[in-house]
């Protein structure tokens, strides 16, 4: 048990020990445990190595959640007491949608840019995070910047159009929205609003994936990730609120007790400059892995499919060892 034991623990580790047969993952869910195991001090690493390129995004975020924050405290004050009000307090309550549409809209302009210099970190970290969940090499560094060199065009349009879509959302739904009052046909463009940037935040998943995977041209990019976020809705869908569970927690706290709002945002932001998002691309990783296994690689004639899992051939190696250690 303790010889298994130190196997597992030098697994992937020059000159020490390796898996036995019977150690090897045989469900995608076997090895996407193990594969996070062994590989999340690198993750932490890599993580660190990337968290400049999301700092600049970070605090626009932080910036836009604290001034929403800092407004809704201020309509609770005049609530309590209107007759002690400044007067900017009383004509801020008295244009509160306004005042929420420009802090809103002020940062999505913000945000635009800061989410568009983080494309090729992506890339790079796509790369490593995609041989990692297969169980295969990728040095931290190394193989990061030659990702990152490789696909930094194509990487780049796709996270200006990430920076685009929430200020395109806004606007559109806020724009339908008015003339809905006019017509209640302006629903339907007002939700297909919406649902465009739930569509490209599923297919996010794959994009980065699909890039340093495959050779396509952009437009063949963008088809085949919307086409496999569709293809695979519910597991799509399970794995972004998986990685959006720590933003939840930190702002279901920040409402319910405000008190803590600044400890919700500091732990929030210490999750994601350490491992979150390290995490989140070794997690969309491993279902980019088994995704195009079954829809892309298995259609092309020569293309391995289920890198790490244990093949037939290994098992039936490790029935003949069996068969032989009885005998002897």
């Amino acid at each position: 048990m303790f010889g298994r034991f130190m196997n597992n623990y030098y697994y992937g580790k020059s000159g020490k020990g390796d898996y036995r047969k019977d150690d090897l993952p045989r469900t995608r869910w076997q090895l996407f445990f193990e594969m996070l195991r062994v590989r999340l001090a690198g993750l932490f690493r890599l993580n660190l190595i990337t968290a400049a390129a999301w700092l600049p995004a970070l605090y626009v975020l932080m910036q836009l959640i604290s001034n929403l924050f800092n407004v809704a405290g201020v309509v609770q004050t005049v609530q309590a007491d209107p007759a002690a009000a400044t007067p900017e307090q009383l004509e801020l309550v008295n244009n509160l949608t306004a005042v929420y549409h420009s802090v809103i809209l002020r940062s999505l302009v913000l945000l635009l840019p800061c989410v568009a210099i983080t494309g090729p970190f992506q890339a790079g970290m796509a790369y490593v995070t995609r041989n990692w969940a297969r169980d295969e090499h990728a040095f931290v560094w190394s193989d990061f910047k030659d990702a990152f060199r490789s696909n930094w065009k194509q990487s780049l349009l796709i996270s200006f159009i990430t920076g685009l879509i929430p200020l395109i959302i806004y606007v559109g739904y806020q724009f339908y929205g008015e003339l809905v009052g006019r017509s209640i046909a302006f629903v339907i463009p007002q939700m297909l609003t919406a649902m465009l940037g739930l569509v490209w935040a599923l297919a996010l998943v794959y994009f980065y994936p699909l890039l340093v995977t495959y050779r396509l041209g952009f437009g063949a990019l963008l088809r085949n990730g919307l086409l496999l976020a569709i293809g695979r809705l519910p597991q799509t869908v399970g794995a972004r609120l998986a990685m959006l569970a720590p933003s939840l927690i930190a702002l279901t706290v920040s409402w319910f007790l405000p008190a803590y709002t600044i400890y919700a945002m500091m732990a929030l932001a210490g999750y994601y400059l350490l491992l979150g998002n390290a995490l989140a691309r070794f997690v969309y990783a491993s279902l980019s892995n088994a995704v195009f296994d079954r829809f892309i690689n298995s259609r092309m004639e020569g293309v391995e499919i289920n890198r790490g899992l244990a093949k037939p051939e290994d098992l039936d190696e490790e029935g003949g060892d069996g068969e032989g250690a009885e005998q002897d």
